[in-house]
């Protein structure tokens, strides 16, 4: 059986250039990308993409698209780290950890679309406790973030580490229009039935995120605890590789949640920090923005549909 050929389009950016990273010394597969004097080129790119096995698409949203459609081998597979496709019918949601089913549905799909690194945290959140009937659909959320600056793209990590760095802000809120384009995917795939409040953030440190949500229990149905939030997480997550629910008792020894403690790996840490007194929960989740929330899920879904042939 033939090696396969993984084609990665878009490797000079910072999503691309991780995942190649990752992937530069496995033996298992063939990677292949472009030399820079193709890298624009529609018909060289055409070519590449019509030979992989599995192209895996790094590329701003109008370029996913064209890509996509340059295909014409039937035997082609994608994944696509772009927003392009995220709520597009025929494509499976790229979060292993979505459902019960959705790492084998993720392992036979032809297209797969990456999730965003934001809505990872909020919806590996939401999406249970409103399954498991403890967060009302219509509950009004509100997602704050706070990511490194590398989830700007290469023209916000040149803006930190270029030659006015000195001048870049140490943390700056944007998005202060509500916008942004996560909100529809976190809906459609928590299941809410209003838009969520997104308020996302940069700070002065390249990489990493700290995502919260807060709830008020008197909102939640009658005698809903924070403990029972926490359950359900917990059982949603039970032998997950990346995601670790953290426990009530080390919650409670946290003072602060740090960005960047889990920058470098594909995992991601949930939390449920309950206040009885005053009714109010606050969830959270703290990940790599460029790997579990960008290159690490790419190479974990890769995985999933290498490992089904």
């Amino acid at each position: 059986m033939a090696t396969p050929l993984v084609f990665i389009d878009g490797d000079q950016g910072t999503t691309g250039l991780l995942i190649h990273e990752r992937l530069r010394n496995r033996s298992d597969i063939q990677l292949m990308t472009l030399p820079a004097a193709e890298r624009k080129d529609p018909l060289r790119r055409a070519e590449a993409i019509n030979a992989a096995d599995i192209a895996i698409l790094c590329l701003p949203d109008a370029a996913a698209k064209e890509a996509v459609s340059a295909i014409e081998n039937p035997a082609v597979r994608v994944i696509d780290a772009s927003s392009a496709h995220r709520t597009t019918e025929g494509w499976v949601y790229g979060f292993p950890e979505l459902d019960a089913g959705q790492a084998e549905l993720i392992a036979g799909a032809k297209r797969v679309t990456n999730p965003g690194c934001y809505p990872t945290g909020a919806i590996s959140l939401l999406r249970p406790l409103i399954q498991a009937g403890l967060l009302p659909r219509d509950y009004p959320i509100n997602v704050h973030a706070v990511s490194g600056y590398s989830g700007g793209g290469r023209p916000s990590v040149e803006q930190y580490e270029g030659p006015s760095a000195a001048q870049a802000l140490a943390f700056q809120v944007y998005g202060t229009a509500l916008a942004h384009k996560h909100p529809p995917e976190m809906q459609h795939y928590t299941g809410l039935t209003h838009r969520p409040i997104f308020v996302p953030a940069y700070g002065a440190f390249r990489q990493g995120i700290v995502l919260t949500i807060p709830l008020e229990l008197r909102l939640l149905a009658k005698g809903v605890k924070g403990e029972q939030l926490h359950a359900a997480l917990n059982s949603h997550y039970d032998g997950s590789q990346y995601v670790r629910v953290i426990s009530l008792e080390e919650s409670k020894t946290l003072t602060n949640l740090n960005p960047q403690a889990l920058n470098g790996t594909n995992n991601m840490d949930l939390g449920v920090f309950i206040n009885e007194e005053h009714g109010h929960v606050l969830l959270s989740a703290v990940f790599d923005n460029l790997g579990k929330g960008a290159s690490g899920a790419a190479v974990q879904n890769l995985d999933l549909m290498l490992a089904h042939g």
